[in-house]
């Protein structure tokens, strides 16, 4: 009996080792997003195979197929019109490697949570609950992600800049939504009782969260509108603090 509880601190600390490699996972996907973004790269791929599309195109007919369909769309059209397969080859990779991630990270959820449950680990519903909502978000991410590219496949070459910033917005939420339930896990017995000396410390902590949260939703904004172009200095605007007609 003495050994039960060891045994048990065990398997939810690996289970929580397993929540922390998928943060870093999912920290990698945003960064992988954000070169996506800069390179121009989102529109490059435009059928969506979450199932199927694991490989690339293997061969010279199939990169020509792939391209050909590209072409068909306003960014080729209207932007990339003097772009080879070369220059193709160069964006649909940083695309698809951004793709290939987000199903990397649905193989490392899925068949750790399996073993988990065929090994009698996850008899605790509510920590499967959360663990099958944080499936659930990741999917619903990645069929948000898609609903973003489509925004740039109609009339205009590129992405809305509202689907843009929830799609980021869900990759925070989903970061943060897994970090809390390793940290559960890794001090299950921690109560949630702050001293009074430290509410102060708890608010500011959670008003600072706030503020980086809405400046990273802002960044999605400014980047779906190629705001960051507007100025070129930095810190100051053209030597402002407040530019002449912003409240125009």
């Amino acid at each position: 009996m003495s050994d039960a509880p060891l045994a048990v601190d065990r398997r939810r600390s690996i289970i929580a080792l397993w929540l922390a490699i998928l943060c870093a996972m999912v920290f990698v996907m945003v960064v992988l997003g954000g070169v996506t973004r800069l390179t121009h790269s989102g529109l490059s791929m435009v059928e969506w195979r979450p199932l199927t599309g694991w490989l690339p195109p293997m061969s010279e007919s199939e990169w020509r197929d792939t391209f050909s369909k590209y072409q068909q769309f306003p960014e080729y059209r209207e932007l990339n019109y003097a772009m080879n397969l070369d220059g193709f080859k160069s964006i649909f990779w940083h695309e698809f490697l951004h793709r290939l991630w987000g199903r990397l990270i649905g193989v490392a959820f899925a068949l750790p949570f399996a073993v988990f449950a065929l090994r009698g680990w996850l008899v605790d519903r509510h920590l499967t609950g959360r663990l099958v909502l944080a499936f659930v978000l990741g999917g619903l991410q990645g069929v948000l992600g898609w609903y973003m590219v489509k925004s740039g496949m109609t009339n205009e070459p590129d992405v809305s800049q509202y689907r843009l910033t929830a799609h980021l917005g869900a990759a925070f939420v989903i970061f943060g939504y897994l970090i809390w339930l390793a940290l559960s896990l890794f001090r299950p017995g921690v109560r949630r009782v702050v001293e009074p000396g430290r509410r102060a410390f708890v608010r500011f902590a959670v008003v600072v969260t706030g503020l980086i949260l809405v400046m990273a939703l802002s960044g999605g904004f400014v980047a779906g509108l190629d705001a960051g172009f507007v100025y070129n200095t930095f810190p100051l605007m053209e030597g402002q603090l407040l530019p002449d007609g912003l409240f125009a």
